[in-house]
């Protein structure tokens, strides 16, 4: 195991960091001893973590000359990393996505998505409808028992409509998204723009997140577990 970043990039052709969030990506790449500085012309760096796509242009911007860099964050939990069925949102320059995507491939389908940035606001995008779809779920749920609507047709009702999908997912096992990134990733969404909607399921995820941080998200639907 290299003792820093810096010595665990030395003479590496392809650079890959997936981390939990800008601040662990900064530190990684241009804190004491990052890895940023210690990469060589002619690397890619592979920046796979959920940053947006703003961060991801700065760390371009910051890189060494001839350094290249792909954005690749992934859409899928652990079952699909397991099976090799992520999809992979990549954004760069198309010689160094090409170069990347024998490596990528391995873990899963390799969806080209534009220049550099471009992955990572392809996840926000996912993202948003992903956790804002959880939450009005958990709203829904928490409507049909004010209303006296049992759980069974509630679930039934639910499961043929638009919530579906949602539904699907919460009730998946093995997925494991957990709240505090939920809520970190959909910040990055509000953010990015207007989104009055996304910003007041924030406020949702960021009250669960108080007592279920490390739990996955589907905390949200108040479904208690796999319904």
């Amino acid at each position: 195991m290299a003792a820093t970043p810096a010595a665990a990039v030395a003479g590496a052709d392809v650079v890959i960091t997936m981390l939990s969030g800008p601040p662990s990506v900064e530190s990684v790449l241009f804190g004491p001893d990052g890895a940023g500085a210690a990469l060589e012309p002619g690397c890619c760096l592979v920046e796979m973590s959920t940053i947006g796509p703003d961060a991801v242009r700065d760390i371009a911007a910051r890189l060494p000359s001839g350094v290249g860099l792909v954005d690749a964050p992934v859409a899928g939990s652990t079952p699909q990393a397991e099976a090799g069925q992520l999809r992979i949102l990549t954004g760069g320059a198309p010689g160094d996505i090409e170069r990347v995507t024998p490596i990528l491939e391995r873990l899963g389908t390799v969806i080209r998505c534009g220049g550099v940035g471009s992955g990572a606001a392809a996840k926000l995008v996912a993202n948003t409808a992903l956790i804002a779809g959880m939450t009005l779920l958990g709203e829904t749920v928490r409507l049909a028992n004010s209303l006296g609507v049992p759980r069974d047709l509630a679930l039934q009702v639910l499961g043929a409509g638009p919530l579906g999908g949602m539904l699907q997912r919460a009730r998946a096992g093995g997925g494991f998204f957990t709240t505090d990134l939920a809520a970190k990733d959909l910040a990055l969404a509000v953010d990015a723009a207007a989104l009055p909607v996304a910003t007041a399921a924030l406020e949702q995820v960021r009250a669960a997140a108080v007592d279920h941080a490390k739990e996955d998200f589907r905390i949200l639907t108040n479904l208690g577990g796999n319904p």
